[in-house]
């Protein structure tokens, strides 16, 4: 290592990065001169993601593309993508709402093993931006609006699988999250409402309609809140069970839509 490569993992370790000798190999590995390579480090350094800063994050064994005032998919998210290609059948139809960048589209998409059509939507125009981008190599479709109500009525009824990872972090808890979060990711990616489940609650309210007699529905959630939702979803159809990956600190919930 050399002096210049030790200064930078001395300055992002004291800013609080926890991996800064990775970070700093990934941020030289980027730099074409010591003048790029300092920019890039004193944005890390002021908090700026580092997904955001390289323009693309390793999810799930891909290269997926992330643009600034884009949310940044989190590794525990792994989960929902691995339950959701298990479950898949040949032609599958695949839904992923609140797709931020598409990641989980992406995964879902590229891993698996046999053929799948994939739809995605989000609310944030940067977000769909950044989703058509990454989706335009496995050609699939991107929407904008509000949840379902983004997405082609001919779906209705025919999706095999739907993933959701929206926000279900507490209001009241937002302004405890890593300055990376809270000053550089939406905060409409961030925060779920008064207890965090409002969007979830919204999902599960509508998710029948769309999917299909012994489909499944798969979000993220946390554990206290876990037990709720599966209650909630009952009311509507959907047998719920949780999902627990302690290698990836991931809780997650799988729900069968009812059998007609």
């Amino acid at each position: 290592m050399t002096a210049m490569d030790e200064d930078v993992v001395a300055r992002l370790r004291a800013a609080g990065c926890v991996f800064a000798e990775d970070e700093a190999e990934l941020l030289i590995s980027a730099s074409s001169s010591s003048a790029v390579l300092a920019s890039l480090v004193a944005r890390r350094v002021a908090g700026e993601p580092l997904e955001q800063i390289l323009g693309w994050v390793s999810f799930c064994g891909l290269r997926v593309a992330i643009e600034p005032d884009v949310f940044v998919p989190r590794q525990r998210t792994a989960l929902l993508v691995r339950a959701a290609v298990d479950r898949l059948t040949d032609s599958a139809v695949v839904v992923d709402l609140c797709c931020g960048s598409g990641a989980l589209g992406l995964a879902v998409a590229s891993l698996a093993r046999v053929p799948v059509a994939v739809h995605a939507a989000d609310l944030h125009p940067s977000a769909v931006a950044c989703a058509r981008r990454n989706l335009a190599a496995v050609g699939e479709s991107v929407y904008c609006g509000d949840l379902f109500s983004a997405l082609p009525s001919s779906l209705r009824g025919t999706v095999d699988v739907l993933l959701c990872n929206a926000p279900y972090v507490p209001s009241g808890f937002v302004s405890s999250m890593p300055p990376e979060a809270r000053d550089h990711e939406p905060l409409m990616t961030l925060d779920g409402g008064a207890d965090g489940m409002d969007l979830l609650r919204r999902v599960l309210a509508e998710a029948g309609a769309w999917v299909r007699s012994g489909g499944v529905v798969l979000v993220e959630c946390s554990l206290e809140q876990a037990s709720v939702l599966v209650s909630f979803g009952a009311s509507f159809g959907l047998r719920g069970s949780v999902l627990t990956d302690e290698s990836l600190d991931a809780v997650g919930l799988l729900f069968v839509a009812a059998e007609s």
